[in-house]
This record gives structure tokens, sequence and C-alpha cells, in this order.
């Protein structure tokens, strides 16, 4: 061994010892005749101290950061300790050091508070990854996954892999194709979930699965989101929702106390999907904090203000606590609902002042009683500032749940160290497409109805009624997990088919393998996924899941490292039976 021991591991009941050390070089500085070097590997940092015949050697043979440096020294106290490292009331006394390796200056400094911007460090990525911050993640993201597997393992769930080579099937999103050398013309998809995997195996009689599985879509990337991602997939047969939530609200109740030290003593709150668009205005709400919307329209109407009288959605929330915002406040909130990307024209306030007067931008539309009317129904009191929007009932729903999210960050109610879970459940089965004039599934085409619900599925004009047997798991405004219990059933499931469009042909063809199983004993089940990028980076206080992934693409879908995707040669396109368009 090159070590005897790690350079995060000695104390001051290991003085007098003769230790072997190996690591990087963290720091070198030089005091006259002695010289001091931080000695750093993934379990922490030690102090080394070169006396005068070592520095000499130092001069002839210079040391920089990010050399592999191997010493041979005596464990003693340290003269001026450092509190603030494990290590620090100790040092190594070096009598010989070998340079087992040299390195070239570093294109950023090896430390949290890096010099190196996102695009270098992830070119970098290798040297990123010995950054003390970015190891404490990974070492987070493995001791999610070590907590989750103990859990699962308690409760009788079983490891199953399943292929990365499938068929292309509809899940939602745009699949990664690979193409067969030995089928020309033909492709395999890359998985964008295991779903008919599982079900499948509960066909074959495995109860309780599991994986820890990497999952492929080609979409659009944004901070929480990869082309290639992790999720903790679980399936149980014989089960119905009330089983489902209890286990895993047990399973994340178990990873927290084993990772955040934090213990849930009540259930998870639950909320319908139609409750959670109303009071929330999107299906993963953020219930850190109030600030619930409030539907204004009936005494928003009728007093001669176009815009609250042509809309079908006059909105609002109340902001407590904000009436002494300034008109610059005010104007700095009207600009922030009119960027594109939230698409409203402007903004009405209501201010309760302390003095129990009300003030608003609508003043000459409505007297004292009518601004009155607004602040009994948003529950607002003096002090407080009621923000309204109105316009298209979706784009306004949407565009206040986004103004209520900048509210509570604003105001900072969103602590990241305050976790508030919750179930969203009874989604509806079915939305409609506009755009392509035609019922899609909600989450995928194997989410079975509410059974009391089964019946309409054979009146196409009330598909919109149509409640799932799906849930979601929530934290802090962010989806961490959603699943459905299972149609199991063949003729249900060719029915469900047919609502969303395929003809009997088209099923057979994609999904032949899953009915034909259906016919053999099928057995009630369901599951869930969670997506562990996601997890992780919200119990380790991120919005980024790229913290918590060795080795991320960019936000192009690039891996600036390996500087992939890239072209291949034409002998690979040959073999592949391939042309490429110019």
């Amino acid at each position: 061994m090159y070590r005897s021991h790690t350079c995060g591991e000695l104390r001051m009941e290991h003085a007098g010892q003769p230790v072997t050390l190996a690591g990087w070089v963290q720091t070198v500085r030089k005091f006259g005749s002695i010289t001091f070097i931080d000695l750093r590997d993934r379990y922490g940092i030690t102090q080394l101290l070169l006396g005068e015949s070592l520095n000499a050697l130092l001069d002839q043979q210079p040391l920089g950061r990010e050399f592999v440096l191997q010493v041979k020294g005596t464990v003693t106290e340290r003269t001026n300790k450092n509190p603030n490292i494990p290590t620090g009331d100790v040092e190594i006394t070096v009598s010989e050091f070998t340079v087992l390796n040299g390195s070239k200056t570093p294109p950023f400094t090896i430390q949290d508070d890096t010099d190196g911007g996102d695009e270098l460090r992830m070119k970098y990525r290798y040297l990123d990854l010995r950054r003390n911050l970015v190891k404490q993640n990974l070492t987070l993201r493995y001791r999610v996954n070590r907590s989750v597997r103990n859990f699962l393992d308690s409760r009788g769930f079983m490891d199953i892999e399943t292929p990365y080579l499938i068929k292309s099937t509809p899940e939602g999103a745009r699949d990664f194709v690979v193409p067969s050398r030995m089928n020309p013309n033909q492709f395999y998809a890359l998985p964008q979930s295991p779903q008919t995997f599982k079900q499948l195996l509960m066909v074959s009689g495995y109860d309780r699965y599991y994986q820890i599985v990497k999952c492929f879509r080609d979409e659009d990337l944004r901070a929480d989101r990869q082309p290639e991602f992790t999720q903790i997939d679980c399936e149980m047969s014989f089960v119905e929702q009330e089983d489902i939530l209890n286990t895993f609200e047990e399973m994340t109740k178990h990873v927290f106390r084993e990772i955040k030290g934090i213990e849930f003593n009540e259930p998870f709150p639950r909320m319908t999907w139609d409750d959670a668009m109303k009071f929330y205005g999107n299906d993963k709400p953020d219930i850190r904090f109030e600030m619930k919307l409030t539907d204004l329209g009936e005494a928003a109407r009728g007093n001669g203000f176009k815009i609250f009288d042509e809309a079908e959605l006059v909105v609002g929330i109340n902001a407590a606590g904000c009436a002494e915002y300034t008109r610059k406040q005010l104007d700095e909130l009207t600009e922030w609902v009119k960027r594109p990307q939230i698409g409203m024209s402007g903004l009405i306030y209501v201010k309760y002042n302390t003095d129990g007067s009300l003030k608003s931008s609508v003043d000459k539309f409505f007297n004292e009683r009518g601004l009155q009317l607004f602040a009994e129904q948003c529950n607002a009191n003096p002090g407080d500032l009621i923000l309204i929007l109105a316009g298209k009932e979706e784009r306004t729903r949407k565009a206040m749940s986004e103004l209520r999210l900048e509210m509570g960050e604003r105001l900072g109610l969103r602590n990241n160290n305050e976790y508030k879970p919750l179930w969203v459940i009874d989604f509806p089965l079915f939305e409609y497409a506009e755009e392509e004039n035609r019922w899609v599934a909600r989450h995928h085409p194997f989410t079975a109805p509410k059974p009391e619900q089964l019946h309409l599925m054979d009146e196409p004009a009330k598909f919109g009624q149509i409640k799932a047997n799906a849930y979601d798991i929530v934290l802090n405004g962010t989806e961490i997990g959603g699943g459905s219990i299972r149609i199991f059933q063949k003729d249900l499931q060719e029915k469900m088919f047919g609502a969303l469009g395929m003809s009997k042909e088209e099923a057979q063809h994609k999904f032949g393998f899953l009915l034909g199983a259906f016919e053999y004993g099928a057995p009630p089940h369901g599951g869930i996924a969670f997506g562990f990028d996601r997890f992780c980076s919200l119990l380790g206080g991120s919005e980024t899941i790229r913290d918590f992934i060795a080795f991320p693409k960019n936000n192009s879908g690039r891996d600036v490292m390996l500087d992939a995707p890239s072209e291949i040669d034409q002998v690979q396109l040959d073999e592949l039976k391939l042309s490429l368009l110019k």
C-alpha cells in the first residue's frame, strides 16, 4: 500500500506514530527554512511539516499544486491548530517524500471558491470532482442510494436489471435510438423508463421489484433535467393505492432520518389534483408557505374595468406584510409578469395600509367597498398587499403560480433547509391535446382509471371527467416521484389504447408482448418511480441535478469533456447501412 492512513483520519491519539500518507498537494507555504504542505485526498486534508534538510530538496525539486505525493513521517501536535478541519490538531513531521507524479498548472483552482466557470469545470470534470463541495454531493448521492437499497431490501424488494436496448414505444418524450448492425435498417431505443418490463415482472410473479436505473429521454434540458438520468424504480403486486403511498412515504421518511437527521412524525399531507390547481396553480405545490390563489372573478367583474370583465380568470394572492412595497418595487413586479416566459400584460395591486385604508392601481373603477371585497376574499389584514392577474384561464393560473413562487423567494419563505413533502392524488386520466385534436394520457397509457369510473371509458364525451389511480410525491414545490396503479386486464388496456387513438393493429405492433402477457394471469399491480438525481439535489440544498451527477451533460446535451456527441467514421456508417443527409 502507498499509505497507512488517509488524509482525513489522523487525530491527537495518533501522536508519535509513524505513518505513510499519499495524496494531492493542495497548497505549499514556504517559511524560511521550513515548508508547510496541505496534502489532500478523498477523505480530507492533513498538514505536512518539512524541516530544513527536506526544505533544501524542495529547492531542487519544487512541488506544485496537484502533484501526487507520498510522504513518511511522524504524527505530531500542531503549534497553530486549525479548528475548521477534523485533522486540525495534528501535522506530519515528514522524514522523506516521493513525488509519484507531477502536474501541470490546473486550469482553475481546486477549492470550494474556485475561479473556474461552469463550462471550464465541465471540460475538466475529472479535476472538478476533486473539489470538496463536489465530493460532498457525490458522497450524499451514495448515502441516499445505500439508504434506499437497505430500506427496500428490508421490505422484501428484489433488485432486478432490465434491458437498455429495447423497442421504441411512445411514453411522452422522444426516444434515443441505436442502429442495429446485425439487423440492417432497424433500431433499438434506449428506455425512457423500465415501465413495461416491471409490469412484466409482476406478471412473472416477482411481486416486489426495484432498480436504481438509468433512463434516457431526448428532450430539451434545464436545471433539473438531463438526457440520461437515474430513477428509483419500484413495482408491487396485489396492492392498492394506499399500500403504495404508505410504503414509499415510509421510505422517504427513512431517507430523511438517515441522511438529514430529520424525523417526520406525522403522515404526509394529501391534496387532490383539483385543489392543487385551484389553490396553487400547479400540480406540484410548494407548501412551505401559504399565499394561496383566490378566484376574485365574482368581486372583480361588473365594475366597468374591461380587463376584469373580459377575463376568463381573475385571480389574486395575498403577500402578507407587503403593503409598504414602493412604487418602484411594484413596477418591478409588473415588468416581471410581462416577461415572455410569464406572458401577462400587466399586474393589478391592492394595498391594505396599516391604518386600514385601501389603495389600488384600479381606484377609479372600484370604491372602498369594492376593494374591501378583494381584501375579504384574500383574507388580507392591514399591512398586506394583494396582487391580481387576469386573462385566459390556463395562462393566468400558471402565471399566478409563478408569481406566488417569486414572491415566496423574495420574502425568504422558500428555505432550502425546511422540507415540506406531500402527496398529490386523483389526477385526470386524460388531457386533450388541441394541436393533435385527440386525447393523450396524463401520465402514461398503462395507468388505471379509478375503479368507480371504469364505465366512463366507454363514453368519449366524458373522458375529461375520469380520474386516474395515480399519485405524485412532491417536496418543496418539486415532483420527486410519481406512479400509479396499473391496468392489468387485456380488454381494459386495449380500451385505453383505443381512447388514445391507437388502432388495434398499432397497439398489437407496439405492445403485443404486454397484451399477450395479460392473457396469462396478470395480478393487480402498481408502482412508483422517484427521480433519484432530483431527490439528491433537494437533500443537498441545490436547484440543479448536475451538481449530483459525476459526469453530467451541459444544457445543449453535450459532454464537453469527451466532446460528445461526435461524428463517426465512414466504416462504421457502412457497417450500420446508414448514410447521412448533407
